[in-house]
């Protein structure tokens, strides 16, 4: 990520936050490179157990060469997608968690490795999010590439 691209992506994040400067600092103070960021106003985030969203992930990125923010938590257990805000309000699914309004999530610096979550495709500053209708057909192929694995 060029910096121009991180400094982009930082002031995108940060306009979501009730004090952007703390916020700010709170990326440079953090030993862990993170900071709460309230869900719900620019984006939402949907939340996929890593067995399916790696291979969604797979899809997704087939389909649409660069889809929006993507997160990995540590360890790999989660992967969240940014999607536009109001998407979980109206998501119905099994195994798929939320985080819409009312909701905060970890957000790691921009182009910056940390010891917890990290950018699988960090934000781009543009807004660019991953269309839910794009999301839900990329989790039906994983879904069903994972069923076809599991038989064979």
């Amino acid at each position: 990520m060029t910096a121009s691209g991180a400094k982009a992506a930082v002031e995108w994040l940060v306009s979501v936050a009730p004090d952007p400067d703390a916020c700010r600092w709170e990326w440079e103070r953090n030993p862990l490179g993170v900071a709460l960021l309230p869900a719900g106003r620019r984006w939402d985030v949907l939340i996929l157990p890593s067995e399916l969203g790696y291979p969604t992930f797979d899809v997704l990125t087939r389909l649409v060469g660069r889809p929006g923010p993507v997160l990995a938590d540590f360890g790999d257990a989660r992967m969240g997608f940014f999607v536009p805000p109001g998407t979980v309000a109206r998501w119905v699914g099994t195994g798929v968690r939320g985080a819409g309004g009312g909701t905060w999530i970890v957000v790691p610096y921009p182009g910056r490795v940390t010891g917890g979550v990290r950018w699988l495709i960090p934000p781009d500053g543009s807004g660019t999010l991953t269309d839910p209708a794009l999301l839900e057909l990329a989790m039906h192929e994983a879904a069903a590439q994972l069923a076809r694995e599991g038989t064979e």
